[in-house]
């Protein structure tokens, strides 16, 4: 059996960076409580790992005001502004691992509001990273993700439009909703705000897909990036499997394929896919 591993599975650099930050805080700060305001990403593995070091999630606002000391890890995917306000007036400790790509997004969001800009998000609105960049937002906000609801968007004929996108929104489908925005004729400006790695990575996994006769896509359920790789395989290849582990993934399913393709959310870790990929060749 030929495997056909994706070179962009797998971490990409945001989440790279705000898994290392967690991990350096737990090391060296030992004398203090390390806290990450919600999941630093969307994988129960390494956040499980991560609380066997000390390190406590906390879900909410409330949970947060109710914090008396302690070091707070803003995750990957970024928080509202009122957050590091609170932050800083309970004297916390704010460590930011927000995704440098995602922060351009709030200094965006920030800026274009301010100037009297109705800005859309294309997005999912339950996503942390959408609900973040709408606290950036100083007027009114509308979060787009089905064709649905880009026909219903409407604004006075006077008011000025702003486009953004979550950073792993699926591109073509972020294309397709901007078109059906931009013949509503506002005036509009459209920021094509998905991450480049995202792109890439989805890009690389419609590829491989159309090549292969089964496609594995690995990555948390919780992970947005990892269910747009998988509607994107799943289209080009009929044998696509979804799983977080190798405990998920049913190897008699593979029996009597001759290419299987693999490739990985941006918040699955290396040994997780490794382990996938070795097994699949070590078995057929």
């Amino acid at each position: 059996m030929e495997v056909r591993l994706a070179k962009t599975a797998g971490f990409c650099f945001g989440v790279k960076r705000a898994v290392e930050t967690v991990y350096e805080q737990a090391q060296k700060r030992s004398d203090v409580k390390i806290y990450t305001y919600g999941p630093i990403i969307h994988n129960e593995e390494v956040v499980k790992d991560m609380r066997s070091k000390g390190v406590e999630v906390i879900y909410t606002q409330e949970e947060l005001m109710q914090l008396q000391s302690g070091v707070v890890i803003i995750r990957s995917h970024g928080v509202a502004k009122e957050i590091y306000t609170i932050l800083e007036e309970r004297g916390l400790i704010c460590v930011d691992a927000t995704c440098p790509f995602v922060k351009k997004i709030h200094r965006i969001v920030e800026k274009e509001s301010v100037e009297g800009k109705h800005i859309v998000i294309i997005g999912d609105e339950s996503h942390p990273e959408v609900q973040g960049i709408k606290g950036w937002a100083e007027n009114d906000v509308t979060v787009i993700k089905t064709v649905e609801n880009a026909e219903k968007f409407h604004v006075s004929s006077d008011v000025k439009v702003c486009v953004v996108s979550q950073t792993t929104f699926n591109y073509n489908k972020f294309k397709y909703l901007v078109e059906i925005i931009s013949k509503k004729s506002y005036d509009i400006s459209v920021l094509n705000t998905i991450c480049s790695a995202t792109k890439e990575r989805q890009e690389e996994a419609d590829q491989i897909a159309r090549k292969v006769d089964a496609m594995i896509v690995i990555g948390d359920k919780h992970s947005s990036n990892t269910q747009k790789l998988f509607e994107i395989c799943d289209k080009a290849c009929n044998n696509t499997y979804y799983i977080q582990t190798l405990d998920d993934l049913n190897m008699n399913q593979l029996k009597s394929v001759k290419t299987v393709g693999i490739t990985a959310g941006a918040s699955t870790p290396k040994n997780i896919i490794e382990e996938v990929q070795n097994n699949v060749r070590i078995n057929f």
